[in-house]
């Protein structure tokens, strides 16, 4: 196991971290950034002509693709500057893709030095992910709120960016000090890293380097090899059918699931680990490539079992090729009646990187439809639309998009499957895949909707996503105020039976934030937030409940299985609010809790942490969780 270097400020296994508070958004929006750069100029939108190729231009004006032939030194400068039109850009509209074709970039003595911001996907367009090789780093920093970039550094709101399909050769030349000891990747909510092979250094989760107080609080990593793994102040995280040589640190919540090289359960929570040797159900997300003949396709993963490690240690990833030219490739000027109308006849979905806005509803009624989102690609719903609804087939896969809540509420921003009671058109073989599909109810404009996420069908995976009805924003809102106008019930609404979620993170909802009314259901990792914002208890009330639990699942309910969950408790706008349980389930011997814990960040109580047992999590132990290992107990 890797440790924190000497001389690093606070290490995280002995102080607990805070998760972001409403108090430091404040001046998280107006105050300057500081994630290191290697450029110096601040340009906004897409680089200019001659940054990317000709294929670029089939993909949309916000992706840009890089030759292995092109100057290191261009490649450098074009990065360099859209990180510096990003770095600070949490609730901007700028969206870009940089797209790498096969080859080596970077050499020894002339290393490529990434840096990701807001809104951005780095990604290789190889069939494997060795056929990109990076030689250098790809990172992210801490946001320092000082104003001067150098104090008060977090990593609590580096959300939305994307790295996947490509091999990282650690180098550091040119850096110096601290920041020359691993490859860092300081994220929190909505970030993945998918199809990787890092090798020649450390990789840590956490900016050490940066002055305190260094918190993180989530990510996710899936399919890649890794070398050791620092996830120091890291609370949360989920790391699926991956290679790692160790792990070390962590602070709540580490959860490991079909990990070759995971750390074993001993003596939870110390250390913080849950480990499943396989995952019970899986399917990669899809990716980009350019075939021999250079012409773009899209690979479609096939659903697995009981799986364990990478999806491409024997070649290619097991699934099926589908040309580009059997995709609409949209822009956000296009309508939703032209998106319907092409896969009424039979094409899928590419979403090239920009914000949509929809009006009306985007329709899948054919098995297996691609809809694949390139640079976090936004759907904004428009006078109370649904922006998606999936039929009741099977195999659909949605990928890489964000949905956002619209001024006037909306019922439902993704459904998938008619309304419950329905004969579903399952396929446990071929499961409805939602992958890095992210929610919003507020943040970069007032949203509103009655549930974000609805899953009526069965067999349904949901492989990360990040449901958030926003604590922080540009708004103008008080707390008070973002309750009766920020308005969500609902986060996650599970109505399908034999429905598995791998890394859910719900937070903030104004009722139960999950509600899981299928039976047989499986969840691999859990994090949640309470509400910052009742304005008073009478606000917060579940009939004659104080409160609604977090995660919730139906007293009918007969079989349903969650592995490592976490509810936190944080109200600043009445800290007399109090919160009965962080999870309600019924009492049945089908329905096991394994390692779930409350914590209080400041303000308020959450009393028990599941069924009256448990607890409480109140402000006489700020930062410090209530456990209970298993439910009901063994």
């Amino acid at each position: 196991m890797t440790t924190l270097p000497p001389g690093t400020a606070g290490h995280p296994s002995q102080r607990p971290a805070r998760r972001r508070l409403g108090r430091v958004f404040a001046l998280a929006v107006v105050l300057a950034t500081c994630v290191m750069t290697t450029g110096t100029a601040a340009v906004a939108g897409p680089p200019g002509p001659g940054a990317a190729d000709a294929g670029s231009t089939e993909l949309g004006p916000n992706v840009t693709v890089f030759d292995p032939g092109m100057p290191v030194g261009d490649i450098q400068a074009t990065l360099d500057a859209a990180n510096a039109a990003q770095v600070g850009n949490e609730m901007g509209t700028t969206r870009h893709a940089y797209l790498f074709k096969p080859g080596t970039y970077g050499t020894a003595q002339h290393p490529l030095q990434v840096k990701v911001g807001y809104y951005t996907e780095i990604a290789g367009l190889g069939a494997s992910p060795t056929d990109v090789v990076i030689n250098g780093k790809v990172e992210v920093y801490n946001r320092c709120l000082d104003g001067g970039g150098t104090s008060n550094c977090i990593a609590l709101t580096n959300f939305w960016r994307t790295l996947s399909n490509l091999s990282i050769r650690i180098n550091a030349t040119g850096q110096g000090g601290c920041q020359a000891s691993a490859n860092f990747w300081a994220v929190s909510q909505a970030v993945s890293m998918r199809r990787l092979d890092i090798s020649g250094g450390n990789l840590s989760l956490m900016d050490y380097c940066s002055a305190g107080p260094q918190y993180a609080s989530g990510g996710f990593i899936a399919d890649s090899k890794l070398p050791s793994v620092t996830s120091g102040s890291q609370q949360q995280w989920l790391t699926r059918n991956t290679e790692i040589a160790g792990w070390s640190n962590g602070v709540w919540n580490q959860v490991f699931s079909g990990v070759v090289g995971a750390p074993a359960e001993t003596g939870f929570p110390n250390p913080p680990y849950t480990t499943l040797d396989t995952t019970p159900v899986s399917r990669e997300k899809p990716y980009l490539f350019v075939g021999a003949d250079g012409t773009y396709n899209v690979r479609v993963p096939s659903a697995q079992k009981n799986s364990r490690g990478v999806s491409w240690s024997g070649g290619i990833t097991p699934g099926r090729t589908i040309p580009l030219g059997d995709f609409f490739v949209a822009t956000p000027s296009d309508s939703v009646h032209d998106m319907n109308k092409a896969l009424s006849q039979g094409r899928n979905l590419l979403l090239t990187p920009g914000v949509y806005d929809i009006a009306s509803t985007i329709r899948i009624k054919r098995a297996d439809t691609v809809v694949l989102g390139l640079g976090h690609a936004t759907l904004t719903a428009v006078g109370g639309a649904t922006p998606i609804q999936v039929s009741d087939v099977p195999g659909t896969v949605i990928a890489g998009v964000t949905i956002d809540a619209g001024t006037k509420e909306s019922p439902v921003l993704l459904q998938v499957g008619k309304k419950p009671g329905n004969n579903h058109k399952s396929s446990p073989d071929d499961p409805t895949t939602l992958s890095d599909v992210y929610f919003r109810v507020g943040g970069p404009h007032v949203g509103k909707a009655d549930v974000a996420l609805q899953v009526n069908s069965d067999d349904v995976l949901i492989d990360h996503t990040w449901v958030w009805r926003a604590d922080h924003g540009v708004e103008g809102l008080t707390d008070t105020q973002r309750w009766n106008t920020n308005t969500g019930l609902n986060g996650v609404v599970v109505n399908g039976d034999h429905v598995t979620a791998t890394g859910l993170f719900v937070e903030h909802f104004q009722q139960h934030n999950t509600v899981w009314n299928g039976d047989d259901g499986t969840t691999i990792l859990y994090q949640n937030e309470l509400p910052y914002d009742p304005p008073t208890q009478a606000d917060w009330m579940n009939g004659d409940v104080e409160g609604w639990a977090a995660y919730k699942v139906a007293d009918d309910v007969r079989t349903h299985r969650l592995y490592g969950g976490g509810a936190y408790v944080y109200n600043p706008n009445n800290p007399a609010v109090h919160t009965e349980n962080g999870f309600e389930v019924p009492q049945t011997p089908g329905v096991r809790l394994h390692h779930i814990m409350t914590v209080n960040l400041g303000a308020g109580t959450l009393d028990h942490v599941v069924n009256g047992l448990g607890g409480p999590a109140d402000t006489t132990r700020v930062g410090s969780p209530v456990y209970v290992t298993d439910y009901p107990a063994p």
